[in-house]
């Protein structure tokens, strides 16, 4: 059904028209009309037409002017322009307004129809569009969700992250390098620090979470999880880290968080409280998400904010915090290079800070050491023996400067991340190995990539992974190879059948057996047997 209205200050136009059209279209089209501008801006108000075929030159307010009125309402209207011969300057003008057509009087049937079918179709395209529009919309209500969930659940845990981070800030559309993590916690009273009945709270509140989710939006936009027992994790994106922990960024996101507060408040059945953390890097965000959490432990109000509380370890004004850190996450991803590099931007700002403090700079490289080295231990592959570290303390001790001492530093830097590395390596190779000797003793069974998997004691999906990473191939491609060289080494060195043959590499249909020796070797086995592979 189309709604058409008919704008003419004579009566004769719009009775010719009405005619025309319930002639060409029957009762596909509703049809109203107006012989004044005013009128027709009302009429357009209420009926609120799909197509408008509007005069230019009627009492009053013109039709110019009636078409901007009636499109401040009525975005997707199609206007179709009717005047006479000597109203084109006006009609010129309504062309600019986006007019489909512009009809000249005396009116012919056949141009009305026509103009009139290519304006439904117009029509029909613009519903489809919103249609599709509104599928996608309601398809990323249900997608979006689960997507920024995993993001939360990749920060907090550290699940592939790296590799992962830039296809969810794609997809989310993150420009930021930096946030902070807000925790929105709720119950049904505050007590002691903490508030009550968490479970019942959880459960009272879930079909609630879009209602929720859309609040906290409101007032911060960022991405929010799902919920987890009665809390829900939010990551606020941030441009600029120093700026964004300023004291007056800070109150304003405490002020903003009040305000969400009450507002929950007030449309929910609970209490609610948050805790926020120091803005981070995305990929430290977990530390952020660490210190909302404990923030609670600080404060019994309803909004706490990491910097506001005498929780974290304040440094001296120049003291090299980024570099500290730097230097063990490199020995924590086995960077040697990067490692060695950071400790050494490290001790030559101790030795030119503190050169009359040698003691001091002494004990904080042993303490770097001995740090790099627990990461060491922590990352497997390792044995830790009380006693392996005996003379750290005499060496050092006799170190009669700087020098020596910068050699030392540095050559424990770069075997802890040395260890680190070869540890991972040898860890992937090992695993590798094992399932490689798995596949040649297994590979004329139905073996399947979970069944390798569980063989080498690891996840389907980080086994695959790693795999590839080793080998260059994928399991499947890796186990087609074996066979097929079992399968040429049986088709040239002996005159079992081919439906033996393709019993003993695995394969229990002989046509898929032969389609994929021929995909992968060139020719088919029958070939192959006869020689055909060797002739060109």
């Amino acid at each position: 059904m189309y709604k058409i209205m008919i704008a003419d200050d004579e009566g004769i136009a719009i009775d010719a028209l009405r005619f025309i059209i319930k002639k060409k279209f029957g009762d596909s089209c509703e049809v109203a009309s107006a012989k004044t501008g005013r009128s027709v801006i009302e009429l357009a108000e209420s009926f609120r037409p799909d197509i408008a075929f509007m005069d230019i030159q009627m009492p009053g307010i013109n039709g110019i002017e009636a078409m901007k009125e009636i499109q401040k309402s009525n975005r997707s209207i199609i206007f179709i322009v009717v005047s006479a011969y000597d109203k084109f300057d006006y009609a010129r003008e309504a062309i600019g307004l986006g007019v489909m057509e512009y009809i000249n009087k005396p009116i012919s049937q056949n141009a009305v129809a026509d103009i009139l079918q290519r304006a439904m179709q117009k029509k029909d395209l613009e519903r489809s569009r919103r249609s599709n529009d509104l599928l996608i919309k309601e398809k990323l209500e249900t997608v979006v969700p689960v997507i920024e969930n995993g993001l939360i659940y990749s920060i907090l845990f550290q699940e592939n992250y790296a590799q992962e981070s830039e296809n969810f800030k794609q997809l989310l559309g993150i420009e930021e390098n930096y946030g902070y993590i807000m925790v929105v916690e709720y119950g049904d009273a505050a007590e002691s620090g903490h508030l009550t009945n968490a479970v019942g709270a959880s459960v009272r509140l879930q079909p609630n979470y879009t209602e929720l989710r859309e609040t906290i939006k409101e007032f911060f936009p960022g991405i929010v999880g799902a919920m987890m027992a009665n809390a829900v994790i939010v990551l606020v994106p941030c441009s600029d880290e120093a700026a964004a922990n300023e004291y007056e960024e800070r109150v304003q996101v405490i002020e903003t968080a009040r305000k969400m507060i009450r507002k929950l408040r007030n449309k929910m059945d609970a209490q609610f409280r948050v805790g926020i953390g120091a803005v981070r890097k995305l990929d430290k965000a977990g530390l952020s998400y660490t210190e909302a959490m404990n923030s609670f432990q600080y404060t019994t109000g309803s909004v706490a904010h990491a910097k506001d509380l005498p929780m974290e370890c304040s440094y001296e004004e120049d003291y090299p915090i980024q570099t500290e850190r730097n230097l063990f996450e490199r020995v924590q991803m086995g960077d040697v290079t990067g490692a060695v590099t950071e400790a050494g931007h490290f001790f030559d700002w101790m030795i030119n800070r503190y050169a009359d403090a040698i003691m001091d700079v002494k004990l904080k490289t042993l303490e770097f050491v001995l740090w790099a080295e627990k990461i060491c231990f922590e990352s497997g592959g390792s044995t830790y023996r009380f006693q392996s570290r005996h003379d750290y303390l005499p060496a050092i001790c006799d170190f009669q400067n700087g020098e020596e001492l910068r050699s030392w530093f540095l050559t424990k830097i770069r075997e802890a991340a040395g260890k680190v590395l070869g540890n991972k390596e040898k860890s992937s190779v090992s695993l590798v190995e094992r399932a490689k000797e798995y596949i040649k003793r297994s590979y004329f069974k139905d073996i399947s990539l979970d069944e390798v998997s569980r063989e080498v004691n690891i996840s389907p999906y980080y086994f695959s992974k790693l795999f590839k990473e080793e080998t260059g191939e994928n399991f499947i491609e890796y186990v087609t190879a074996i066979r097929m060289e079992k399968a040429k080494e049986l088709l040239s060195r002996t005159d079992k059948s081919m439906k033996e043959i393709c019993v003993e590499v695995g394969y229990s249909d002989p046509n898929y057996f032969s389609r994929s020796f021929k995909k992968n070797v060139g020719v088919t086995p029958t070939e192959y047997k006869e020689g055909a592979w060797c002739q060109d």
